[in-house]
């Protein structure tokens, strides 16, 4: 069974940082690219970054670069999603998602999500 265990959302004042982790388990890590989308209430799942299964290749969203970097452990099966700058758009939902495949059409797996919270 496949489960992808998001972590490290929370409250955060304008300009803080965060750091998002996705710990992945009943699947082999490495051969899975990796992403990370948000979603806010009423609007569609964003895309926000996304790895290829070495961590070799990132895409970052244009309203995120600069801001966010993706990284992956794959010797402890973990992705992360590190966060600066942080505005109070960037409020939303996080979930992070596994695709078999890079660059990735579709996405096979996906957690719960964490909410990220960022004041003004």
């Amino acid at each position: 069974q496949v489960q992808l265990v998001e972590s490290g959302g929370g409250l955060v004042q304008a300009g803080g940082s965060l750091r998002l982790s996705c710990a992945a388990s009943g699947l082999t890590f490495s051969t899975y690219s990796m992403g990370w989308f948000r979603q806010t209430p009423g609007k569609a799942r964003e895309f926000v970054a996304a790895s290829s299964r070495g961590g070799s290749y990132r895409l970052h969203a244009d309203s995120v670069k600069g801001r966010f970097t993706i990284s992956r452990d794959n010797a402890k099966n973990t992705v992360y999603l590190q966060m600066h700058s942080l505005k109070p758009e960037d409020t939303a939902v996080y979930y992070c998602a596994a695709a078999n495949g890079w660059p990735a059409r579709s996405y096979d797996y996906w957690g719960q999500g964490t909410q990220v919270t960022v004041s003004s």
